[in-house]
């Protein structure tokens, strides 16, 4: 079956913390709250974009475990059609996710389980799936040879590719110039090209990096400053929306990734898709969580409606 976004990547149980600061080696703290939901940068892309009225298949893997079970009612629910194989010889994946409830910072920590053994072999096995998508998406929680192999894929049946490069590492340019649009945050850009990413400006020098190292265009997100597209032919700061006070980050980037395939999948203009996927993640971070917190699109379009 055919459909508009493909989206490769990971699903894993988010086993969220708040405290006012994360412990020292050996230290206990009390912490505040806690909340167990689902997230993995590739399920919680793939949630934003059909919640954001895309056509959106999910590829991953998972074990045979309530973390599972978890995995396939967010997607019902959101409408996501899962391609998955689960292996009862592993487990789900897992997240340790510490929110600082001073300020909404967070720092995480991945085991993805079943979904670390995704192979290029599995994405042949995909093909049909992959080549017959619009937009193709894809992160670095799982191995990057099945990244690689996906966007090669993705690439020679005429999609447009999308690279989230997270959690960052070093890529090369035969990577590079399989895609389309690098979406990485400044301290991914940072790894990725070696540069400092303080401000704009910086943003727009390493983004040029990134195009000299093969990337077609780079969009560097910037937390609340916005989104920096930066093509051979034009760099634009897109604004972040405010849609209220922010109660948790670790979405965003997943919000923005998985608003902007969906955006792209109905023929917007790149620059109109960032602004859109822009929106999708100002929302989210209004809102605990991952995956829970991704707006529907008749919520994006009234924010966008604002101005």
């Amino acid at each position: 079956m055919k459909h508009d976004i493909v989206i490769l990547g990971v699903f894993v149980a988010d086993t969220a913390y708040r405290a006012s600061r994360q412990p020292k080696m050996g230290e206990t703290l009390l912490g505040s709250g806690f909340a167990l939901g689902p997230g993995g940068k590739g399920s919680n892309q793939a949630v934003a974009a059909a919640r954001a009225g895309g056509d959106t298949a999910f590829l991953s893997k998972l074990g045979v475990d309530a973390f599972a079970d978890m995995a396939m009612k967010t997607w019902e629910e959101a409408g996501v059609r899962a391609a998955v194989t689960q292996d009862s010889s592993s487990y789900t994946g897992a997240a340790y996710i510490f929110v600082e409830e001073g300020t909404g910072n967070n720092a995480i920590i991945v085991a993805p389980g079943a979904a670390a053994t995704i192979s290029p072999a599995d994405m042949d096995l995909n093909a049909d799936l992959i080549g017959s998508a619009k937009i193709f998406v894809t992160q670095l929680e799982q191995p990057l040879d099945a990244a690689k192999r996906a966007l090669e894929i993705a690439r020679a049946g005429g999609a447009v590719t999308v690279l989230n490069p997270a959690p960052a590492q070093k890529l090369d340019a035969s990577v590079f110039r399989l895609c389309d649009y690098v979406t990485p945050n400044e301290t991914e850009t940072e790894i990725l090209t070696g540069l400092p990413v303080t401000s704009v400006e910086e943003a727009r020098v390493a983004a040029g990096k990134l195009l000299e190292m093969g990337v077609k265009t780079a969009i560097i997100t910037l937390g609340a400053q916005g989104a920096l597209y930066h093509s051979s032919t034009e760099s634009v700061l897109v604004p972040a929306f405010k849609a209220g006070p922010v109660v948790e980050t670790t979405g965003a980037g997943d919000a923005f990734n998985g608003g902007f395939a969906a955006a792209l999948s109905k023929g917007m203009a790149p620059l109109d898709a960032v602004r859109f996927g822009s929106a999708v993640a100002g929302i989210s971070v209004t809102r605990a969580g991952t995956a829970p917190s991704m707006p529907s699109l008749a919520e994006v379009e009234a924010l966008l409606a604002k101005g």
